[in-house]
């Protein structure tokens, strides 16, 4: 099954991406998500060649949406790669009808994460690539996202308080994924629905993504794969921000409020965050870009003023220093 091959550029470049990021500690126990793709079987091969170094316990795991008349010999191809590379297999098969992308997707980390729970894994890999971040990027960037949508598939997260979510390839392009497969002989089980225009994100892959190679830039992929590394690394300092200054403009109170003068000392982008986490922590969901500009502009406002209703029927009123978040 597996070439002899010696040492490639990826096994080179994904050990030192391990060590320096820190994302897979020596002697952990690791569950690998496999569809048979090209991109979870390069991901496989490389920690199975890198587990003597970091003497990691491996595990497959194979997530069947049943949306192919072929997902049940997927899934038995799966099995068997398993089986040949000597490694626990663990099957998911759902027993509803996921009839979107995020269903779907909310469905497969929840079997995931079910699946490390019950035999002790404390980290579940990917195999997104450099491809899947920009692709990410595109996608989130025509829904009218900020900087926090556009760099949203990390290096890691957490899934629980026990499991963090890896996802080592983000350096590397699906057409490397692609080409080490080759190299190595994997083979590649061909999903159908990857090829269906009507999904939004393959309609990015297959036209959009092209397009731009051809008429903008051949490296795009990696372009906004690193455009995506930047802004992680901004929202994460910005997010941090925030958060200190949110814990000083707010008081414990029966009422929430928040101090405006002391909000008008930051920046604008800071001030959006400030009053993102502010709502969310109160109102119980993820405010709009709308609903956050609204309380915003209380920051400077005259006093008495207040915003329209949120969702729920609570206002933003502004009380001398304070902007008081009142039910009515």
């Amino acid at each position: 099954m597996l070439s002899s091959q010696p040492w490639t550029p990826i096994h080179a470049q994904i050990h030192r991406t391990l060590r320096q990021r820190r994302l897979l500690p020596k002697n952990q126990s690791i569950l690998i998500a496999v569809s048979g793709g090209q991109d979870s079987l390069c991901l496989t091969k490389l920690l199975i060649d890198l587990q003597s170094k970091w003497q990691w316990k491996l595990a497959i795991c194979h997530c069947d949406h049943r949306w192919r008349k072929d997902s049940e010999a997927n899934a038995n191809h799966v099995e068997k790669l398993a089986q040949n590379w000597q490694l626990p297999f663990y099957l998911q098969i759902t027993n509803q009808e996921l009839k979107s992308e995020a269903a779907a997707r909310e469905w497969r980390y929840q079997a995931l994460i079910n699946i490390a729970q019950t035999h002790n894994y404390n980290y579940i890999v990917t195999g997104h690539t450099a491809s899947d971040r920009a692709e990410t990027l595109l996608y989130n960037l025509t829904r009218g996202s900020g900087a926090d949508g556009l760099q949203s598939l990390t290096w890691q997260r957490s899934l629980t308080q026990k499991i963090q979510l890896i996802r080592p390839l983000l350096e590397i392009t699906r057409p490397e994924t692609a080409q080490f497969c080759a190299d190595f002989q994997l083979p590649i089980w061909s999903d159908s629905t990857n090829e269906e225009l009507k999904y939004k994100r393959n309609r990015i892959r297959l036209e959009l993504i092209p397009y731009l190679k051809q008429n903008f830039n051949p490296q795009v992929e990696k372009a906004l794969s690193q455009t995506a590394e930047i802004l992680q690394a901004e929202v994460e300092f910005l997010e941090n921000t925030a958060q200190e200054i949110l814990q000083k403009a707010t008081s414990n109170s029966p009422i929430p409020q928040i101090n405006r003068s002391i909000l008008r000392s930051t920046s604008l982008a800071i001030q959006r965050r400030v009053m993102r986490q502010f709502l969310q922590q109160n109102l119980g969901f993820a405010p709009s870009f709308e609903q956050i500009e609204k309380i915003t502009a209380l920051i400077r406002a005259p006093n008495r003023s207040c915003s329209d209703p949120f969702p729920g029927g609570a206002i933003a009123q502004v009380e001398n220093d304070w902007i008081y978040l009142k039910r009515v």
